[in-house]
């Protein structure tokens, strides 16, 4: 894809741009509880990115006490459906497909001539990275518009987490294809669980604007010290079903998840470009 002028440009600001203060001024107005800033933001958002209100839970814009309670709204619990076949892996997420498919010579497809290592992935930890030589991935992104809950896509059990800071570039198409190493750069927080078919990861990346990760059992994910945190789960241990929520976006960002060898074939239809809902299955049926 050839980039546009105004896309360069697009591209180039954000390598001078302040990214996390830029992210916590944006963070700190979608907190505001102020009435008349509130009720503008909300509804502006909601008319420009065409905002599916009637599946959501409340469904009135001013039920919501500020943006990002707004943003993170739940879904109506007849929204979004599950297979029959529990053992199914699923999306955990509504978005679209950002990449998916092989993991060749330990290196991830981020775009057209554009890729990244597992390890570097995972903040450098080739030990953690070879468990996925030559597995699955599918990068997930969730546009504005889309709802910001993520859920687990399987039954599992938390191991570990490292949260690894970084940069909060735009995790658009755009910048995708012109960002060098993009999700490998972002802040981004690094969740592996052991399911029934092996090994699970599942990265929550970071962006521009995005005022904060987070998660059900830890909460905002915004460490003071800006290194590379890990955070080991044995007891006690956390356990998860099919569908549950373990974390949200405050704003638009990526999962990439990760699979180890020959526990998951991906269906054609998670190809580039196509759109996907949360509870959707992500792997063949056997016929």
């Amino acid at each position: 894809m050839t980039l546009s002028l105004k896309d360069r440009l697009f591209v180039a600001s954000q390598y001078i741009a302040p990214h996390h203060a830029l992210s916590r001024l944006v963070g700190a107005l979608a907190e505001s509880e102020w009435g008349p800033l509130k009720r503008r933001f909300i509804s502006t958002f909601a008319k420009h990115y065409q905002v599916n209100m009637e599946e959501a839970e409340r469904p009135s814009l001013d039920d919501y006490r500020n943006f990002n309670d707004f943003f993170t709204r739940a879904l109506k619990a007849e929204a979004r459906t599950f297979p029959a076949d529990t053992r199914a892996l699923c999306s955990p997420v509504d978005g679209s497909v950002s990449q998916a498919g092989a993991i060749t010579d330990g290196r991830i497809i981020q775009a057209k001539r554009q890729s990244f290592t597992v390890t570097e992935l995972l903040g450098g930890d080739a030990e953690q990275a070879r468990r996925y030589k030559d597995g699955e991935f599918a990068t997930l992104y969730l546009s504005p518009k889309d709802y910001h809950r993520i859920h687990m896509p399987c039954d599992g059990t938390l191991v570990r987490t490292t949260f690894v800071p970084g940069r909060l570039f735009s995790v658009n198409g755009t910048t995708a294809e012109a960002v060098p190493r993009l999700f490998a750069r972002n802040e981004r927080l690094v969740c592996e669980f052991d399911t029934e078919r092996g090994r699970m990861v599942m990265v929550l990346v970071g962006a521009m604007i995005v005022a904060s990760i987070e998660t059900t059992w830890a909460g905002v994910v915004a460490p003071m010290r800006r290194q590379i945190q890990h955070q080991n789960y044995n007891n006690p241990k956390l356990n998860f079903k099919r569908g549950e929520e373990m974390g949200r976006f405050r704003l638009g960002s990526t999962v990439v998840m990760l699979f180890e060898a020959n526990t998951l074939a991906l269906k054609e239809s998670i190809s580039p470009g196509e759109p996907i809902r949360l509870g959707q299955s992500l792997e063949k049926v056997n016929s």
